[in-house]
């Protein structure tokens, strides 16, 4: 899929002027991590003021990794006009749960069957590929993007280390669905730095742009 608008995803928002500076830099989606261990993890209730501050078009993505079921519901009752990411080992019984559109994470390593695990996750709205490291997410590491296979049939959104110096590269090697950068636009680990997610949000759009001169 060649999508004439790579969209973006910013994720780890902890703090208003954060959201507002990424909101003005152009994102499509804001990541919100409900998820204890992590070090930008906001609390429901933090997490519900900051996407009351969205303005129209622009979707709150709460993270979640092996959260029961009644913390779920919990989310989607607080949170009813959120995507859920399903970040952990949840099953798609588990995904699928809730009956609210979600996105599946997959850990990219080698010998990781990324085709079979679509098939499994057939009803995410879309797969977001990360890098297989310690933990759940979070941990700045580019994996190698040659392990995608070219016919994935669910959306991808990449993530998994990226930052304005090489998003280029990664949505002209792997012409993603969207993007998604935590750790890449940060001055420390939860506070955002404006500069960062502006000149990501430009570098998404020139990739774009290289991509539409190359099709005429």
């Amino acid at each position: 899929m060649n999508p004439q608008r790579t969209r973006i995803k910013i994720c780890g928002i902890t703090r208003e002027a954060d959201l507002d500076e990424a909101v003005a830099a152009g994102a499509d989606a804001i990541g919100l991590v409900l998820y204890e261990r992590s070090p930008r993890h906001v609390s429901l209730e933090k997490a519900v003021a900051l996407a009351q501050r969205l303005p129209p078009f622009v979707t709150p993505v709460c993270l979640l990794v092996n959260a029961p079921a009644d913390r779920v519901a919990q989310v989607t009752g607080a949170l009813p006009q959120a995507l859920l990411q399903f970040h952990g080992d949840e099953t798609p019984q588990q995904c699928a749960a809730p009956g609210r559109p979600f996105l599946r994470a997959a850990r990219m390593a080698p010998g990781f069957d990324l085709l079979d695990f679509a098939v499994q996750y057939a009803h995410a709205t879309g797969l977001l590929l990360d890098a297989h490291v310690e933990g759940y997410g979070g941990g700045g590491k580019v994996f190698d993007w040659s392990l995608i296979p070219p016919s994935v049939p669910s959306p991808v959104v990449l993530s998994g280390g990226l930052n304005p110096a090489n998003v280029i590269d990664g949505v002209l090697h792997v012409r993603p669905w969207a993007v998604d950068v935590s750790s890449g636009v940060e001055s420390a680990k939860g506070i955002k730095d404006a500069a960062l997610m502006r000149r990501f949000c430009e570098a998404v759009r020139e990739a774009d742009a290289r991509i539409a001169d190359a099709s005429t």
